[in-house]
């Protein structure tokens, strides 16, 4: 266990020092199992995940669906989302905000990434609420907040990954994060609706929509209900009926999104053969560093077992004679203090492989868990000091400071807090669908 507890110190020394997460756990995975078992044991190892991970034809689902939001995004779809949005919620006070976090969630079910979520809709919500004279504390704060949503509303790209690390069922955990990602919907209207009673100045009504005006809107975004319900639809089975009978596995589902995406693209004239190459170009990017950053986890997560810590913990809590909720709570506090000064998917990557083994020793459903872990890991995107979610809208706005995006942001993360607190007391609010299946 000492020598686990050295490698963990190790790891967090060498991001601190500002040192890539990938590099960082393969480097101290490697150092620590050649330490255990002798250097050509470690290289074998090291070899052999490589290979693995290149050949894994589950994780193909990866690159699919970074595919089929970037085409999407190409789409213009993200447009059409927040105008169906405003049609229906624009006229009130906080409407607009309201409707970006609508549209976000939307997108977000073809998208599957936070920070892509967040910078597109950056970029079509912004300008319309400046129109309105929108405080630039709620309107950075519900594009933020909204854009959490990617990694939680299937299909997501941080749940693949968690069912890989843990080899839980990809189709169960997309359809347990529905509920979860409704509710965080509801509760982000709710503090929008809380910050304007607040200060009424700080979001003014839009123009008032006819309801002929909402039919037109809602027929723009036909795509992308289409869309959604093959992904999902073939996955659950909804499909299978004649004379289709359709069923997709994962994979099969993302490769038929990502087809669908680039018809839609296609057929709406916004794909130009420059276009296509850079998503092409993006995906193989974005790929290549999830994967060599799931290399880096495994390769850490394999050292971390070998010295016995998964183990080790479940040992002492077991002695300490802790409650399972109480355990379940600590954990939970440790992914809030790593929240604040490490990216969601390196906190997921660096902490699962210790705390999984322990959460199933105590009896917790894995999906249930994976769930709860998604949600921590939102809140993350928007708490300081790192609120991956804040910063990559400040780049993209400029003209806003930190400080005012992360005071916008606040009743947003406590709402989510309150959601985490939800979800772990009712697990059912989790498990009801997955169970249903």
């Amino acid at each position: 266990m000492l020598a686990s507890l050295i490698g963990l110190a190790a790891v967090l020394a060498l991001v601190f020092l500002r040192m890539p997460i990938a590099i960082a756990m393969g480097l101290v995975g490697f150092a620590g199992y050649a330490e255990l078992r002798g250097f050509r044991a470690s290289i074998s190892m090291v070899g052999r995940l490589i290979i693995d991970t290149a050949q894994d034809y589950g994780l193909s689902v990866v690159p699919l669906f970074i595919l089929m939001g970037l085409f999407v995004n190409k789409g213009g779809l993200s447009r059409e989302l927040y105008q169906v949005s405003y049609a229906f919620l624009g006229h009130m006070r906080g409407g607009l905000a309201m409707a970006t976090i609508v549209a976000c969630a939307g997108f977000s079910a073809i998208c599957g990434s936070s920070l892509a979520t967040a910078a597109t809709m950056s970029k079509v919500a912004m300008p319309q609420m400046r129109k309105y004279k929108y405080a630039d504390s709620l309107s950075t704060a519900s594009i933020a907040a909204g854009g959490t949503l990617g990694i939680l509303i299937p299909p997501s790209v941080i749940l693949v990954i968690y069912g890989l690390l843990t080899e839980t069922s990809i189709g169960k955990l997309f359809i347990a994060g529905i509920i979860p990602g409704l509710l965080g919907v509801l509760l982000y209207l709710a503090a929008v609706r809380y910050t304007i009673l607040r200060n009424p100045e700080a979001g003014p009504a839009g123009a008032p929509t006819t309801w002929t005006d909402r039919a037109a809107a809602l027929r723009g975004v036909w795509a992308v209900l289409l869309l959604f319900f093959v992904v999902i639809g073939g996955l659950y089975g909804a499909l299978d009926f004649w004379p289709l009978h359709l069923t997709f596995s994962p994979t099969e589902a993302a490769g038929m999104g990502a087809a669908g995406a680039f018809l839609i693209a296609l057929s709406r004239r916004s794909l130009t053969f420059e276009g296509t190459l850079q998503v092409l170009i993006e995906t193989v990017q974005t790929t290549a560093s999830l994967f060599a950053v799931l290399i880096g986890a495994w390769v850490f997560s394999n050292f971390v077992n070998l010295a016995g810590l998964p183990e080790a913990l479940t040992e002492l809590v077991q002695s300490a004679g802790l409650a399972p909720m109480v355990v379940m709570l600590m954990i939970l506090a440790i992914y809030v203090v790593l929240g604040c000064v490490f990216e969601s998917l390196s906190m997921l990557l660096l902490t699962v492989p210790i705390f999984f083994p322990l959460v199933t020793d105590l009896g917790f459903d894995p999906v249930w868990f994976g769930i709860i872990v998604v949600v921590v890991t939102e809140i993350s995107l928007i708490t300081p000091p790192v609120g991956l979610n804040v910063f990559v809208l400040k780049g993209v706005v400029g003209d806003v400071t930190t400080a005012t995006i992360f005071r916008g942001v606040t009743p947003f993360w406590i709402v989510d807090v309150i959601r985490l607190a939800l979800l772990v007391l009712l697990p059912s609010l989790v498990l009801f669908l997955p169970n249903s299946m």
